[in-house]
């Protein structure tokens, strides 16, 4: 199970995809996530370009608490195609990132 909700995870798309202009929005964002979304972000994340299988999902939290060197931010930030790779990390898991983004936006 995803330790990170599917409406954090798309608001870190959105702000990733606003880097140039959010990029402190962005860190506090991630900064004020606990260490297992952290974890669960970056696992997403790599999920999302390849390097684990959706079903390695607990496997790729495992790997993410153990190898946390680098604060989650500035790490998730080193990846030119961030936004696509954690839309991609969630519809491997049968989530629609557009749908949940969407929701977001929703006006009230």
């Amino acid at each position: 199970m995803l330790p990170i909700s599917a409406d954090k995870v798309a608001e870190v798309i959105i702000l990733a995809r606003e880097l140039d202009r959010a990029e402190n929005e962005f860190d506090g964002f991630v900064d004020r996530l606990n260490e297992d979304e952290q974890a669960g972000l970056v696992a997403l994340f790599w999920i999302g370009r390849g390097t684990f299988d959706p079903e390695d999902l607990a496997e790729a939290i495992r790997t993410a608490m153990a190898e946390a060197t680098t604060p989650t931010a500035r790490y998730l930030k080193g990846s030119p195609h961030l936004a696509d790779h954690l839309a991609s990390g969630l519809e491997a898991l049968g989530i629609d990132s557009s749908a949940v983004e969407d929701e977001l936006y929703r006006p009230v």
